[in-house]
């Protein structure tokens, strides 16, 4: 203990001396390659929110990397670049295909409650906690599984070893990265927040100001902690200083006292570390017009969702549809998969998930029969009874609806072999819980805060209570689609509860309104979540289909922004084509190893 204090002191010290060089306001360096939204060619191909992460993924596939070597180079670099969203102190869920044994697997990182976590985790007095209180706070954290899962996606299906596909990432945390103006405005969303935590403030907020478009901004502190997981493997994390310090870091948030600001401590201890595993899981599978689409199982509620969707949608021709119907039908389909979500999705090793039939197609026609051309259905929707579908008519009682953060990453990438990684991780909240660990160069993230506080539907059972060792249901929907046993595509999105229906528009205008991969990406978004109005983007709003919509019943609220959807496609030929968003948080970048001409 003396000498993590001692450590600690020593780190705080040179923080102060660092603060200079992490963050300049100087001329930036040439800057690389500019965001592409599309690239076609072969060896390989890489689509991320961010150039220098996805450039990262280039660079191990040119050196023979697997795309699960790929998949966390790029991972690591967007730890780097968006810190506010992925990093090494949250979660996420990691979907495969090998293409060497055709099989599609998944590996489930989600964070776990710590075990001093009870059902009435983020109670007070029998009455919940204000959400913004539980966002910031240790209460909030749980357990991180990204490294956990980048160690057991190279230990299953990598060619390299930690330390060679985090070079990239620890280079660039070192000699750092130019902010950008979505950058500087996330930073200036959380300034209060992150102004609180003085190690937070100290990496991201220089001179106590959001750092400008065109700085640097360097944090040799996770360069440090790269190099050590790179040099020494997951102990350091798991059974080491790096845990003791983020378990210490929960226990005790270094709060500023001068911020005036009450953050409640967490009880997760290092023997929650020691006990974290990533679970591989079986992918959910659906048949969709002939077409295998694959997703993320329970814990995560994305590929139970999205194929009840699909499921319900398959019986509606939807190429044959106008505009304004299929959008409809897609709606009306999300808002029964969200009902049936919030009632029967947890963590399976806690509740007894229906997750077969969920995603079968009996299920989806005892919910598909709801729908009808000319209304909407009230909403919240009642749920289903997946077991017991019987006749078309909803058979238990309204659910409601809960927050998920709006914030994550997610990344796609194919190598010259033909395996194929969907990815999403997170730390949830845009920023998580705010809290830096300090002298470690990574936020913590406020994943627990997912849990339901109380149960959706008075007097109904919930599976998604807090609970020791527990997963929080998550949205999070990596997707990988194979046709004849090939991958044909692999897409996800961030967006907290909007992944899914994100992820759904963006299938469904692929395979079923013909758009390319690109445009189905960058389409104008809705997101119907079973409540009785739907949140559009303005572009949405301002097509003449929008009017014929609330015609038929149909509310909508005005959401600046939705999803940051990536996606990777095979061509006949055997190219790939990386798509990314020509726009949503300043637009993504997608590149190939070797470019078509």
């Amino acid at each position: 203990m003396q000498r993590r204090i001692v450590r600690s002191t020593l780190a705080a010290l040179a923080s102060c001396a660092l603060l200079a060089p992490m963050a300049q306001a100087v001329p930036a360096p040439a800057p690389g390659p500019s965001k592409k939204a599309e690239a076609v060619g072969r060896g390989g191909a890489v689509s991320s929110v961010d150039s220098d992460a996805t450039r990262a993924g280039i660079e191990v596939l040119r050196r023979g990397g697997s795309a699960a070597d790929a998949a966390v180079a790029v991972a690591a670099a967007l730890g780097v670049t968006e810190p506010y969203s992925a990093g090494i102190g949250g979660g996420g869920y990691f979907t495969h295909y090998d293409a060497q044994t055709g099989k599609v697997s998944t590996i489930d990182g989600r964070e776990t409650a710590p075990a001093a976590a009870g059902e009435g985790l983020f109670l007070e007095n029998g009455k919940p906690i204000p959400k913004d209180e539980a966002i910031t706070s240790g209460l909030g954290v749980g357990v991180p599984g990204t490294p956990a899962t980048w160690q057991q996606a190279l230990d299953n299906w990598g060619r390299k070893d930690l330390g060679e596909v985090l070079r990239p990432a620890e280079r660039l945390a070192r000699n750092g990265f130019v902010v950008d103006e979505t950058f500087r405005q996330q930073t200036a969303q959380n300034q209060q927040r992150f102004s609180a935590f003085p190690a937070t403030r100290d990496l991201f907020l220089p001179g106590g100001q959001p750092p400008r478009p065109g700085t640097v901004l360097r944090n040799p502190d996770l360069a440090d902690t790269y190099r050590t997981l790179g040099e020494q493997g997951l102990d350091p994390f798991y059974r080491g200083e790096i845990g003791a310090d983020v378990a210490a870091t929960v226990q005790h948030p270094p709060v500023d006292p001068a911020a005036g600001r009450h953050v409640r401590p967490g009880g997760m201890t290092a023997r929650d570390l020691r006990d974290y595993r990533a679970v591989d899981r079986e992918p959910t599978h659906v048949d969709y017009r002939g077409l295998d689409v694959y997703g993320m199982a329970p814990s995560a509620s994305g590929g139970t969702t999205v194929g009840e969707a699909l499921n319900i949608l398959e019986r509606s021709d939807l190429p044959e549809l106008d505009e304004a119907q299929y959008l409809h039908r897609y709606l009306e389909a999300s808002k029964l998969g969200f009902a049936d979500r919030d009632r029967w999705v947890g963590d399976p090793a806690f509740s007894d998930v229906p997750t077969s039939e969920l995603t079968g197609q009996r299920f989806a026609d005892s919910r598909s029969c709801l729908i009808t051309p000319d209304a909407v259905l009230p909403a919240p929707a009642a749920a289903g009874k997946p077991r017991d579908p019987g006749g078309c008519a909803p058979a238990t009682a309204p659910g409601g609806e809960h927050h998920e953060g709006p914030n994550t990453s997610h990344l796609t990438v194919a190598d010259a072999s033909g395996d194929v990684v969907s990815y999403t991780l997170t730390i949830e909240q845009t920023g998580g819980s705010a809290i830096t660990v300090p002298g470690r160069g990574f936020l913590l993230n406020n994943e627990l805060t997912d849990f339901s506080f109380t149960p959706a539907a008075p007097g109904e059972p919930d599976p998604n209570l807090p609970g020791p060792g527990k997963r929080p249901r998550s949205s999070i929907s990596p997707t990988i689609v194979l046709r004849d046993g090939e991958p044909l595509l692999a897409t996800g999105s961030p967006g907290g509860a909007t992944i899914i229906t994100t992820v759904l528009q963006v299938l469904t205008g692929r395979l079923d309104r013909g758009m390319s991969l690109v445009d189905a990406i960058a389409e104008p978004r809705a997101s119907q979540r079973n409540s009785a109005s739907t949140d559009a983007e303005p572009g949405f709003l301002a097509q003449p289909e929008a009017d014929k919509l609330r015609g038929i019943g149909h509310e909508f609220e005005t959401s600046a922004e939705i999803g940051a959807a990536t996606g990777v496609e095979r061509l006949p030929d055997g190219r790939w084509v990386a798509a990314a968003e020509p726009q949503r948080r300043g637009g993504g970048s997608a590149e190939v190893v070797v470019p078509a001409p």
